[in-house]
């Protein structure tokens, strides 16, 4: 899934601050980057079509939620990149993490180990 700069930027606003209508985005957006009221209606239509976003109809305006975390979005594109230089081999993805690993300092291996062992828990629950 290929995300430009301003999708990128549309997700942030709209983790932060949702539901929120093309011309609520626009304002906060426009501040910082200027464009088009029509950029931002065409982006958030991107988005809808892409699945990261929901709609609702009020009055005359859509308004537009997320419809993925900002994790679940992080690991959806890992995932898929991994899939693409990994010929779809499942070892390619622990591959990938065990590489990105050697960046991290000892917290962020912390947090890591945390997450693994509370999935492993989630996992022996079921």
């Amino acid at each position: 899934m290929q995300l430009g700069d301003l999708e990128k930027q549309v997700l942030h606003t709209l983790w932060q601050q949702a539901p929120a209508s093309a011309k609520e985005v626009y304002a906060i957006l426009s501040k910082s980057r200027g464009g088009s009221l029509n950029t931002i209606q065409s982006t958030l239509d991107r988005l809808y079509k892409k699945e990261l976003l929901s709609r609702a109809k009020e009055g005359h305006a859509w308004y537009y939620s997320p419809r993925v975390e900002r994790r679940q979005l992080i690991a959806k594109i890992i995932n898929q990149a991994t899939e693409e230089f990994a010929e779809h081999q499942q070892s390619g993805l622990i591959a990938a993490f065990a590489s990105m690993s050697e960046e991290l300092d000892a917290k962020q291996l912390d947090e890591l180990e945390t997450m693994i062992q509370e999935r492993r828990q989630a996992l022996e629950r079921r």
